[in-house]
């Protein structure tokens, strides 16, 4: 269902249910995503990115409860990649004649995507194009999350739509952040930060730095997933800002797996020692923990501590792809212990220890390792590797 924002200017977008996986590396979405669009009408009808291919119909039919398609006098890609861009081609059928404006970078990804000669125009920030009353005004956001990444800003209605900035994969019945469950809301929005945008963190910072000096008026930011942000918008603004400091809560996360349970009872003795350090923490077993949620709780919290048994001289395959998703996504200001079982080789600690200091995440406390079944030495020196954690956790 189409949905009106202001006098002129109209959500066109599709909402999602049913999708679970995204980005093709498997980026869960229990909740679903929206892709946004946004049709201005004024002397010039604009659209302000499309949606996933697959959808690309329903985006058509939407325009057509507006304006006929055909009227499309500028196509706006605010980021190349498919899910906004997927139903470009098919709108482009509709109005061939239309200006398709996209950042520097875009004027090679777009044709990269699609390789047609539609008629471009690059811009850059501060550069506008009238519609009649209003006008758009261009942001470049190089990295936030790829190369091609621009804002858009509608003045006239003061609306700023920032594509893959200030969203959430989160499918809801309505489109506005004051009709959402608050809780569920805002969990997503950390969840779509710590999985995508923190590698980019410091130029989160930067741009956010650089759009409140612009001084524009904001009633309301429009992104390309979630919700509209119409109630007090600048929440989320300065929710990215904590955001991008990465400052952690005095908290701390144990992820770990196990074949025959040594390493499950030695997780949750240092769970124990945590717990009676004062420290609130949560266990995920990897094999059966949902990947992306993991990261978002590794994301708030100070601490992380790693658990494996070995195998064929490694971690297990459910434990090694985690630490590889917090090297890339740069996490900053952790901190982090190790922890593990073994039979014939015991190299789980020292395997551990280099990856979390490849993440540069310093250790903090001396690893624990268990033969076979932990005894009950073993077991307490967990609980005290839990408390040596607390104890950094509190003194940081």
């Amino acid at each position: 269902m189409v949905e009106k924002l202001t006098d002129g200017v109209y959500w066109v977008g599709v909402v999602d249910w049913s999708i679970r996986h995204f980005h093709g590396y498997e980026l869960s979405v229990q909740r679903g995503t929206t892709y946004n669009a946004y049709l201005v009408v004024d002397e010039k009808i604009a659209l302000i990115d499309t949606v996933w291919g697959p959808h690309r119909d329903k985006l058509i039919e939407n325009i057509r409860q507006v304006a006929d398609p055909s009227k499309i006098d500028v196509v706006v890609v605010n980021h190349s990649e498919p899910d906004h861009s997927g139903a470009l081609p098919l709108v482009m059928h509709w109005a061939p004649k239309a200006e398709v404006v996209v950042s520097k970078r875009g004027m090679e990804s777009v044709p990269g995507h699609y390789h047609e000669r539609w008629n471009f125009r690059a811009v850059g920030t501060g550069d506008r194009i009238s519609l009649g009353r209003r006008e758009l005004v261009f942001v470049e956001a190089p990295m936030l999350h790829w190369p091609d990444s621009m804002f858009t800003y509608l003045a006239g209605a003061d609306i700023l739509m920032p594509n893959d900035a200030f969203g959430q994969h989160y499918a809801t019945g309505f489109r506005f952040n004051d009709q959402a469950d608050q809780n569920e809301l805002y969990y997503e929005a950390m969840k779509y930060y710590a999985n995508i945008l923190a590698p980019f963190s410091d130029r989160v910072a930067k741009k956010i730095s650089e759009l409140l000096d612009m001084k524009l008026p904001v009633k309301m930011i429009a992104p390309s997933h979630g919700v509209i942000w119409r109630t007090e918008p600048m929440q989320i603004v300065e929710k990215y800002r904590g955001w991008a400091a990465q400052t952690p809560e005095k908290r701390a996360v144990i992820i770990y797996d196990t074949m025959w349970e040594a390493t499950r009872m030695m997780a949750e003795a240092v769970g124990d020692g945590l717990a009676a350090g004062g420290v609130p923490h949560k266990i995920f077993r990897m094999a059966l923990s949902d990947r992306n949620d993991v990261l978002t709780e590794i994301f708030r919290a100070k601490a992380v501590v790693v658990g494996s048994p070995v195998i064929n001289g490694g971690l297990l395959p459910s434990v090694s792809p985690i630490l590889e998703d917090i090297e890339g996504l740069k996490f900053k200001n952790k901190i982090g212990a190790a922890f593990g079982s073994y039979g014939w080789s015991g190299e789980c600690v020292k395997l551990i220890e280099e990856r979390l200091t490849k993440c540069k995440i310093p250790i903090v406390a001396p690893g624990v390792r268990a033969k076979w079944q932990p005894k009950a030495e073993d077991l307490e020196a967990c609980r005290k590797l839990g408390a040596a954690v607390a104890a950094a956790v509190k003194g940081a």
